[in-house]
């Protein structure tokens, strides 16, 4: 039996096999293997293998897992086909960015609304979206039963929104503000930190460069 407790990494990687399970070719097989899979994303065969079991008991051997059913699979179990209701909490030019991307319904989520405080944009709408007063979360979070925030506000700002979240019954929060956020125990906290994306790909050029 798949287990449905799977570790952090091999979270991060389940987005990465069904992404290029997706991908519409000419001529693809029905089934598919691990191996298959770990060549193409030039991943350790071991790793994709178990990575794959640990969600789905679909596999046979020298068969492989069919392809359509390997994708419903990984879907159910990362949420996908279940969306979750959030909230973003500012509308500047990154939260109005977020709110007009169409394309978080495919990965399970669904922005319900965003809050700022700036009255040139409160009662206005972004992608469909209403952009509202920041006295109106609460209420909204309590009466819809949102579990998952996004921040998009200045660092400045961030721990006094994050406590707020919490506070209206919040307990996952995707943060953009580049700082850390203190919240107790049982709420999750994904930070997307873009000085340390842009410090690897930095890194990844000296590498490149100073072996030439």
């Amino acid at each position: 039996m798949p287990s449905q407790c799977v570790s952090k990494q091999t979270l991060q990687r389940l987005p990465m096999y069904l992404n290029f399970l997706k991908q519409e070719k000419e001529d693809q097989p029905k089934n598919i293997s691990a191996t298959a899979i770990a060549d193409a994303l030039n991943l350790n065969h071991v790793v994709v293998r178990k990575d794959l079991a640990s969600i789905s008991s679909s596999g046979r051997p020298k068969v492989g897992y069919l392809r359509t059913g390997l994708i419903q699979e990984l879907e159910s179990f990362l949420g996908y086909d279940n969306a979750d209701d959030a909230i973003l909490v500012g509308a500047g030019k990154l939260g109005k960015a977020l709110l007009s991307y169409d394309g978080f319904l495919q990965y399970g989520l669904n922005v319900l609304a965003a809050f700022d405080t700036a009255p040139q944009t409160v009662n206005t709408e972004v992608g469909g979206k209403p952009i509202l007063p920041m006295e109106k979360l609460e209420s909204l979070c309590e009466r819809a039963r949102v579990r998952i925030g996004i921040i998009t506000v200045p660092g400045e700002h961030a721990q006094a929104v994050c406590n707020l979240l919490i506070k209206s019954g919040i307990l996952a929060i995707w943060n953009f503000a580049n700082v850390h956020l203190d919240v107790p125990e049982g709420i999750l906290v994904q930070n997307e930190n873009m000085a340390v994306s842009l410090a690897l790909l930095s890194n990844h050029l000296k590498e490149r460069f100073s072996t030439k």
